[in-house]
């Protein structure tokens, strides 16, 4: 007969209620109420009542011990919070289904019972975890399950997770891609191999004596311990390894399987240490407590998100942070020479700015307007890198690797001022970028569009330069929404260009061009090794930027099919279409149209920067591990600076800290060239 409680109901009711006499129930409901209640208490008043009522806590003994009889519980330990796909988006795949729907259980395993008992594993893991020690070793006395942990049963189910994990790891980490990561063990022993041995020795002790257990000092446990160490240095190598082979997804996955494999196999061993009588409820607890962790981490998304991508990212803003170098101005001549590779970067996207506007006139669908204003922008930004030129906002997804490492190398006072002496030469480099690129882009639109007129005798800027200065106002239409935009496809760019670097490092394309059988014949070995190194130095370049046209082009006509207001907006390309719809006016405007769209052009570059900017360094910070608590000292060290050092921000005045900056830079350029 079934017996229903009110949610509220005490655990002194319920116990009374199933286990007022012997209950030989496989229900897994009692246990169930008994912990949902147990939560609105604290546990001395459970364990106090237990004390109290010997017959109810020799009946909940013996439902316990019945429920939990034969019931297997290796699967808790080799498969909950372990990486059960070998690449990312499976995982993901696989945490969303069982998320939404739960998977279907074996009833006869200790898994499908936390399932069914807790509601909640992390917060009840966290009630009996907060509670005193002192009351949960007196539960566990009172519950008789104080040596649990050196029944045979148990010590069996441990070894066979042991070597369950011990299998897998092997099978996993001799993939050839993984064991390329670390070329410095093909000289060595296997350490995984030699880990296997020592666990067919424990194996073999356990078979002679069911009792068996070991002592910290045994050697069979240190030398167990040893290579186990010597696997996780393993992959400590290998994922160190990934800047200069690169890695690919997969093999990232493998080896964050790997890790939490080993990891999982080590927290097994030491159960099996016995050093002390008090030993046996201190294992007996932590096996408990292990369990009931891995359980609430099983499908923790953010968790697979968060681990899966740390390493990617870093990798990313790596193959970066070389080319960010190139960036940041540190002297006069170097401060100069970015204004005028801004300004010819500004002569390019004043004729883009003009050529799309005529693409505009052409009588076509939406899908062709955003071929050809995806083209436009694209074309234009790979001529602007292959000459050598600069697009301001090119520039923060590329740098904010190299601040990140300046950050990672430690979070003392002189760290954070070295930082802000670096923003300060990032933003007056910035700032001459702006600068070199407006300049430029006014008068060049200008300039085209009027010989257009002299040749055509047509104003092709009048039928558009309404909706042309209306778009810079930031009142009354979304300039600041559409700069955002363009600020997030500025970042992207940054993140393809770092994916493409890893990518050829790691499927080493310069070298395979330059053996390539094909190309070595018809064009000959000088041909080959200059089309290697030209691949090594612009392929990211090259489809970054492509990529960063694409995206620009396509946004409007894109967000026009789906009925939103969506569309771009860059400070050149604002200047350029500034001066067309100054040209399209015939220069009468009122003043407020004037200064308004005057402001916005700078604003536009403001939401560009900061945007871009602002996504790179999240990336490069998360990457290098670089505490979200430092953020506040750190910004007031720029404020600091910026304060007793207003005018370094603009112009590139000496400073005694430029030679630290310099000598950072170099060595970070220097890293990446071995790499």
């Amino acid at each position: 007969m079934a017996i229903s409680f009110k949610k509220k109901d005490s655990f002194s009711t319920i116990l009374k209620n199933y286990f007022g006499e012997r209950n030989e129930t496989l229900s897994l409901q009692p246990l169930s109420e008994i912990i949902k209640s147990l939560k609105r208490e604290e546990l001395g008043v459970f364990t106090a009542y237990l004390k109290d009522n010997e017959t109810i806590r020799e009946n909940l003994i013996f439902y316990i011990n019945n429920i939990f009889k034969d019931k297997s519980f290796n699967l808790s330990l080799t498969e909950a919070d372990i990486l059960s796909e070998n690449a990312f988006f499976p995982e993901l795949k696989k945490r969303l289904l069982n998320k939404v729907l739960p998977p279907i259980e074996n009833e006869n395993t200790v898994w499908y019972l936390v399932d069914n008992v807790l509601v909640t594993p992390k917060k009840d893991l966290e009630y009996f975890q907060n509670s005193p020690e002192d009351k949960m070793n007196e539960l566990f006395q009172l519950l008789k399950i104080d040596h649990f942990i050196s029944r045979p049963s148990v010590k069996k189910e441990l070894l066979f997770s042991l070597n369950i994990l011990a299998w897998r790891v092997i099978g996993n980490v001799l993939d050839v891609d993984v064991m390329k990561m670390a070329p410095e063990y093909r000289n060595f022993d296997n350490p995984f191999l030699a880990l296997q041995n020592e666990l067919d020795l424990i194996n073999a002790q356990f078979n002679e004596d069911p009792e068996f257990k070991f002592s910290s000092t045994d050697e069979l446990y240190k030398q167990t311990k040893i290579y186990m160490d010597q696997c996780l240095e393993f992959v400590d190598i290998a994922f160190s390894n990934s800047s200069k082979y690169g890695i690919s997804s997969k093999t990232n996955q493998s080896l964050l399987k790997i890790r939490q494999q080993l990891n999982r196999m080590y927290d097994i061993l030491k159960l099996f240490v016995i050093d002390d009588e008090k030993d046996y409820l201190i294992n007996s607890k932590q096996l408990f407590f292990n369990i009931l962790k891995y359980k609430s981490h099983k499908n923790n998304i953010r968790e697979l998100v968060s681990d899966s991508t740390r390493l990617m990212s870093h990798l990313i803003t790596n193959h970066t942070a070389e080319t960010g170098t190139h960036y940041i101005t540190s002297t006069f001549k170097s401060y100069m020479t970015m204004f005028w590779k801004a300004s010819g970067g500004g002569v390019v996207v004043g004729a883009l700015c003009v050529l799309k506007m005529l693409y505009s006139y052409i009588p076509t669908s939406e899908f062709a307007h955003a071929f050809l204003f995806s083209m436009n922008y694209a074309m234009g930004f790979v001529m602007i890198y292959l000459m050598n030129f600069t697009l301001a906002t090119k520039q923060p997804a590329m740098t904010a690797a190299t601040m990140a490492k300046v950050l990672s190398e430690g979070n003392s006072r002189n760290t954070y001022i070295d930082f802000a002496h670096l923003v300060s030469q990032l933003f007056r480099s910035q700032f001459i970028a702006f600068v070199g690129n407006v300049l430029l882009s006014f008068p060049v639109a200008l300039i085209i569009i009027y010989g257009l007129e002299i040749l055509f005798k047509q104003n092709f800027a009048f039928d558009k330069s309404s909706k042309l200065l209306h778009d810079l106002d930031p009142i009354q239409s979304k300039a600041i929404l559409h700069a955002s935009i363009a600020g997030f496809f500025l970042f992207i760019s940054g993140i393809i260009s770092g994916n493409i670097s890893n990518n050829a490092v790691f499927f080493q394309i310069p070298k395979r061009i330059a053996k390539n059988h094909f190309i070595n014949s018809f064009f000959g070995q000088r041909f080959a090794k200059q089309l290697s190194i030209y691949y090594s130095r612009n392929w990211a370049g090259i489809v970054s930027n492509f990529w960063f046209g694409v995206f620009l082009g396509a946004t409007a006509p894109i967000g026009l099919f789906l009925g939103l207001d969506l569309d771009i907006r860059h400070i050149t390309f604002a200047a350029g279409n500034f001066a067309l719809g100054l040209y399209g006016k015939d220069f009468v405007i009122t003043s407020y149209t004037f200064w308004i769209c005057f402001a916005t052009v700078f604003i536009i570059g403001f939401f560009n920067f900061i945007v871009s900017f602002g996504l790179s360094m999240l990336l490069a910070f998360r990457s290098r591990k670089v505490e979200a608590s430092e953020a506040g000292e750190i910004f007031r060290e720029i404020f600091r600076y910026f304060i007793k050092n207003p005018f370094r921000f603009f112009i590139p005045l000496r400073s005694r800290l430029d030679e630290r900056s310099k000598q950072m830079i170099e060595e970070i350029t220097t890293k990446s060239a071995d790499h």
